[in-house]
Formats: C-alpha cells, structure tokens, sequence
C-alpha cells in the first residue's frame, strides 16, 4: 500500500509539473516572436551604434543654431558624407531624433506646450541631451512656454539681467546653484554680463566628490541638478564665438512648414473637435500601450532572474506570465486597430491644410514687414487668435445660430413650446467640404490682412496687399517666383534671349 500511495503521488506530482510546463511554455510562447525580433534589431544596432551615437552627438553639438534647410544639408551634405568617405557604420536611414528620444517623451513635451512639428521635436531633444547650458533663440515664446511648463514642478525661477534687476539676479542664481533649482534668464540682449560667466562657462573646481563654482569672492558648492536656460527674443542675434562654445544654442524660432502643422492642428480642433479629439485619446492610448508593454517586459525578466529552485512549482510566476500574456495580446491587438484609425484621422485632417497653409503664409508675410518699417513687429500668440476668430466668423456664417423667442408682453399667455427637434450632424460631402475650406482660406486671408492693415501707415497698405497677392499667386503656380524678383528687384536681370 506505501509504495501504491508514493507510485500516486509521483504520477500526481508529474502530472502538475507537465501541467505548469505547458502553462510555462504557453505564457511565454507569446513572447518568443517579439524577443526573437528584439535580439536581431538589438545585433543590428550594435553594429551601426557607433555612427549612430556620433551623428547624434554631432547633432546636439553642432546643429542647434540653424533653421530645418540648414540642418537637413548639415546631416546630409556633411555628416552622412562623411561617414561613407570614412566608412562609418550607421544605420540606413538615420534619424537623430529617433537616437535621442522616444514616442512617449514627445508626446510628453507636446502636453507641456512644446509644438509637435519636427523642429520643435529636435529642439527639445537637443536641450535635454546636451551637457552644456542652452541659450534659446526664441522670438515667438514657443521656447520658454514649453520650458515654464516643464520645469514647474522642480521650482523654476525666472528673472532677468537688467540693470535695474542685476544684484536680485545673482542672488537668485547663487541659492539656485547650491539648492539644486532651475533658473530662466529671460530676455538677453546681444551680449551676456560677465558677472554670470562662471556659471553659464561651468568653470567647475573638483574637491573630491564636490563641485565648485567661483562667482566673484564667493565659491559655490554645485548641487547636480541645478539647470541654467537663456532666453533672447531677438531672431537673429551675434553672440560671440566664446559663448557659442560655452552654451548650446537653440534656434526656436518658428518655421513655415512648422507653423503650418500648428494651424492644422488648431483648425482640426476647431472645425472637427471629433476628430482632434480622437487623435489625441489615440495619442495618449499608444503611449499607455507603450509603457505599459515595457513595463510588462521588465517585470517578466526580473522575475524569471529571480525564480529560485525548480521553476514549474512557482505557480504564481506561472500565473503571473499568464495575466501578462493576456495583457499583451490585448495591447497588440488594440495597437492594429489604433493604427488603421490613425491613418484615417490624419487623411481626414490632411483636408484642411490649405487653410492653415494660407495662415502661415499671412503670418511669414507680416514678419517680414520689419524690413520696412521698424515698428511693423507683431507676435504670434496674437496672429493665433486671429486665426480663431477667423474660423469663428464661417462657422458663424455657415452654421447660424436660432434667434431667441420674443418674450410675452405683460398679461399675454406664453405660447405653448414646440418640442425642440434634435440637430442631426450632416456628414459633409467632398464638395461641401471643399467649399468650407474655401471658406476658411477666404476669412483667414481677410482677417489676416485687417490685423497688419490696422497697424500700418497708409502708404504702406497697397504694398502689403500687393505682396500678399504676389505670394498667393506664387503658391497657386499662376505666377513665377522669378518674374516677380524680376519686377521687384532691380538687380535681378531678365537674360535678353529667352
């Protein structure tokens, strides 16, 4: 009977073990595509990684200053030829951007006020990867905004080297340097007082493990996270070659084609609320997906590190590999789905574009002004409300709003309400919805132009509605670019022969 009992207990005890192992091997069978993929990208990083960290780093040190054009014949003209003259190993098609930061991290920025067109994207990764102190060249307040947002919850100071505000500036970044808190220098000029060099040079002197700065006849102990941004609004200022060596400089300045993805964005938000809506939950649900799979993944290593004795008798592991199994496939799955939406939340948006592509072209068109008078200066934060009020006025004019009932006069009996009828959204045709936009690029370009026209002497407003004419025609392909250089230009000649 004893050796009966144990031959039971053991086939028992077998048939759990061979339970647990297909349990095992199912859990983790969801995981063999996607660390099989994993462990052929990784070799081929790890070939290309040291070009890819030196285009990067050349990125962060180099590019900073200059505008889109400038940085794309940078990174191609001069990095990608210099790594296939030197045989470099880089990816195929590489992308800084991709190098510096993840989806989740831009996204990130995006709630913080940082504009998601591609400039700004490398901007913000240039300033939070580079060791040195960044100074931002920010006309339109898209910098500093991004920058006050973020740094709000580590306690940022801001204040300004002024004269009038000097002896309170250094005060303020002698406590920031030794308590460990950011400080924003707004407003700088052409030059940088030299009272502050020390700080923004980080001429460090090493004791032991402690860091010091020397400012005047005090000397500082550096706490590590002490952060130092400087802000100029001037667009195109000469600092010296000593500062430009001792901080990054960032250009903000905003782009066109960058403008252009902001308007698209705000007149999607105002036109289609729907739609941006729906972007921005997909935006928010993809992130989530993101985190929550790397987090999946990490707590599925670090418990199958630290299983300790025979594997297939942890039972909670094997329960826990099952709920992250489950887990992940309903997160592949949504991640399928999200991506066809995607793609027709953009081809619906990519509807309006015309319209925000004539608000950037208005906006490029009045900050070019200052090139004939010095007072024509005008900010972007109020072009935007413009812009508002624009699409306002044909949301207005197409979808009016129902006049109020006339109340009854004394002793007069209130009519009887008719039950109000539920408004039905009406899908809009192409050929409707090709009149809206023509709507809105009208009201936007009437708008626009009232905005400079009110600002502006009289004898400037026909030039300025003739440039703006010129620059509508060009986009359109009615007329050419050079024959209007031609006609503005004295010193662009027509060649006789043609």
């Amino acid at each position: 009977m004893d050796e009966k009992n144990k031959a039971e207990a053991e086939a028992n005890r077998c048939a759990k073990r061979l339970d647990s192992a297909q349990r095992l091997v199912n859990a983790l069978g969801s995981e063999l595509d996607r660390w099989s993929n994993s462990i052929v990208q990784l070799g081929q990083d790890l070939e290309y990684v040291t070009g890819n960290v030196l285009m990067a780093s050349a990125f962060v040190s180099y590019v900073g200053p200059f505008n889109k054009d400038f940085r794309e014949a940078i990174i191609v003209d001069n990095f990608m030829k210099f790594f296939k003259d030197n045989k470099v190993p880089c990816s195929p098609n590489i992308d800084p951007l991709t190098i510096l930061t993840t989806d989740a991290q831009k996204a990130e920025w995006n709630t913080q006020k940082l504009p998601s067109d591609q400039v700004s994207s490398e901007n913000g990764s240039i300033l939070t990867s580079s060791d040195r102190y960044s100074l931002m060249i920010d006309p339109q307040l898209q910098g500093i905004t991004w920058i006050k947002t973020k740094e709000a919850n580590n306690s940022l100071e801001s204040t300004r080297l002024t004269p009038e505000t000097m002896n309170s500036a250094i005060k303020i970044l002698e406590r920031c340097v030794e308590q460990g808190k950011p400080v924003l220098i707004e407003n700088l000029g052409d030059s940088i007082d030299a009272s502050i060099a020390p700080i923004y040079a980080r001429q460090i002197i090493k004791r032991g493990r402690t860091s010091i700065i020397k400012m005047g006849d005090k000397e500082l102990t550096l706490d590590p996270k002490f952060n130092l941004f400087l802000h100029t609004k001037l667009s195109n200022p000469h600092y010296p070659p000593e500062i430009q060596a001792e901080c990054t400089l960032i250009n903000f300045t905003v782009t066109e084609s960058g403008l252009e993805d902001q308007l698209l964005t705000l007149v999607v938000r105002k036109e289609r609320p729907d739609l941006a809506a729906k972007k921005e939950e997909l935006i928010s649900q993809q992130n989530e997906f993101k985190i929550t799979l790397k987090k999946l993944e990490d707590g599925l290593l670090q418990q199958l590190a630290e299983a300790t004795g025979d594997i297939l008798e942890n039972i909670e592991l094997i329960e826990s590999l099952e709920r992250s199994k489950a887990l992940s496939t309903e997160i592949n799955q949504k991640v399928e789905i999200a991506k066809v939406t995607e793609v027709a939340i953009n081809e619906a948006s990519e509807n309006y574009r015309p319209a925000a592509s004539r608000g950037a072209l208005v906006f490029f068109l009045m900050n070019e002004l200052t090139r004939i008078h010095s007072y024509y200066k005008f900010s972007l934060d109020s072009f935007i409300i413009v812009i508002i009020r624009a699409i306002d006025i044909v949301a207005e004019k197409l979808n009016p709003k129902k006049e109020p009932k006339e109340e009854p006069a004394e002793g007069e009996e209130p009519a009887e309400e008719e039950p109000a009828e539920e408004e039905e959204e009406v899908e809009m045709t192409p050929r409707t919805l090709k009149a809206r936009i023509e709507e809105l690029i009208m009201s936007i370009t009437y708008e626009g132009f009232n905005y400079v026209r009110r600002g502006t002497f009289e004898r400037h407003k026909l030039i300025i509605a003739t440039m703006l004419c010129f620059r509508i025609n060009i986009r359109k392909g009615l007329i050419n670019s050079k024959e209007v250089d031609a006609l503005i230009r004295k010193d662009v000649a027509l060649d006789a022969g043609n």
